[in-house]
C-alpha cells in the first residue's frame, strides 16, 4: 500500500494482502473478500462499520496517518482475528451492534432463532398492548435486543452465566436505545429469574445455547474457538449439557400455550425435536429449517 489516496488501487491492495489466508466460513457468509476490505477502510478511517452497512457506502479518503492504521488492521486480519473483534461492530437482524471478545459474534445463522420468536410471539400476543420475552444464554444481547427492536410491546428479560459477556449487552442496549426495554441478569439459565415474579408471564422464550458437543472443539475453526469465549461453545460431553435443562425448565416461566425456541447445530434437530417430545408439558414441537433445508431451531408449544 501507498501513502496516496488512489481508493481503488490501495482497496486492492488491502484484497491481494488478504487473499492468502482469507476462506469464507459458513456461519459468517456476509464476510466477503471485498467487503471486509471496505470494513477494515472505515475502521482505519475511525467510522467502524459492520460489513452489512459498508456495501454501498462511500469510502472515506484516509491520508498517511488514516492509511498506517488501515495496514494494522489488516495485518491483525490476516493473522486470523476476526473483523468483528476488529472494527467491533456487527449486523444482526438490521441492527449494528457492538462486538467484542466477551461473548459469540453474532451469526447470520441465529437471525433465524429472532424471526422465529417474533412470529410466534406476535402471533400469540396478537392485539395486547405488551408482551414479555425471556431470553437465556444471551451472550452479546443480540436476540433480545432484536425482540425488543422490533415489538415496539415487548419488554425482555435476558440472563447470561457471563459476567462479560452480560455487561457487552448492556452496551449494547445502551447503544441501541433500548435501555429500560431489555433487563439483564447474570444467571445460569433460570435460577437468577426465579424470584422475579416471571413464572407463568412468557409470551416467548428464546437460547441460543452451547451445544457444539466437549470433543468436537477443538475440531472448531482456529478462527472461532481461538478468539470467541469457549463458555459459549461448549454443551458438555454430547452438547446437551445446556439444552436438556432449558427445555425442561423453561414451562415454568411460559404463559399457557405461548412457545420456547431455541438454536441447535446443524444434523441434530430431528433428534432434539424427539427429545422436546418427550416431555409432556409441550403440545406442539416443530423443526424450523434454513433455507438450506437443515434444522437449526426447535419452537415448542406448551399447554
Amino acid at each position: 500500500m501507498t501513502a496516496e489516496s488512489n481508493v481503488p488501487e490501495v482497496l486492492r491492495d488491502v484484497e491481494s494482502r488478504l487473499a492468502p489466508t482469507w476462506s469464507p466460513l459458513p456461519d459468517k457468509p456476509e464476510e466477503t473478500l471485498e467487503l471486509t476490505a471496505r470494513a477494515l477502510w472505515f475502521a482505519a478511517a475511525g467510522d467502524p462499520r459492520s460489513v452489512a452497512r459498508c456495501r454501498e457506502a462511500r469510502l472515506p479518503a484516509l491520508d498517511a496517518a488514516g492509511l498506517d492504521r488501515l495496514r494494522a488492521l489488516v495485518e491483525r486480519r490476516a493473522s486470523g482475528t476476526p473483523l468483528a473483534h476488529i472494527t467491533e461492530r456487527q449486523s444482526f437482524l438490521g441492527l449494528e451492534m457492538i462486538a467484542s471478545p466477551d461473548a459469540l459474534i453474532p451469526r447470520r445463522e441465529t437471525e433465524l432463532l429472532a424471526r422465529t420468536a417474533l412470529e410466534r410471539m406476535q402471533a400469540f400476543v396478537g392485539s395486547r398492548e405488551s408482551a414479555v420475552a425471556i431470553d437465556v444464554c444471551t451472550g452479546s444481547g443480540n436476540v433480545a435486543l432484536a425482540l425488543a427492536a422490533h415489538d415496539p410491546r415487548v419488554t425482555v428479560f435476558a440472563s447470561d452465566i457471563s459476567e462479560p459477556a452480560l455487561k457487552l449487552a448492556e452496551v449494547n442496549a445502551a447503544h441501541l436505545g433500548l435501555v429500560g426495554r431489555v433487563h439483564f441478569a447474570a444467571s445460569d439459565l433460570f435460577a437468577g429469574l426465579e424470584s422475579s415474579g416471571l413464572h407463568g408471564k412468557a409470551d416467548v422464550v428464546t437460547c441460543n445455547p452451547p451445544y457444539i458437543p466437549a470433543p468436537k472443539l477443538g475440531h472448531m475453526p482456529s478462527a472461532i474457538i481461538g478468539y470467541e469465549p469457549r463458555l459459549a461453545f461448549d454443551g458438555g460431553s454430547f452438547g446437551l449439557k445446556v439444552i436438556t435443562r432449558l427445555f425442561a425448565d423453561a414451562p415454568r416461566f411460559l404463559r399457557p400455550g405461548a412457545s420456547l425456541c431455541f438454536e441447535v447445530g446443524a444434523g441434530t434437530g430431528d433428534s432434539l425435536a424427539d427429545r422436546v417430545r418427550k416431555n409432556p408439558a409441550y403440545v406442539e414441537v416443530t423443526p424450523v429449517t434454513d433455507d438450506a433445508g437443515v434444522v437449526r431451531v426447535i419452537a415448542a408449544t406448551v399447554a
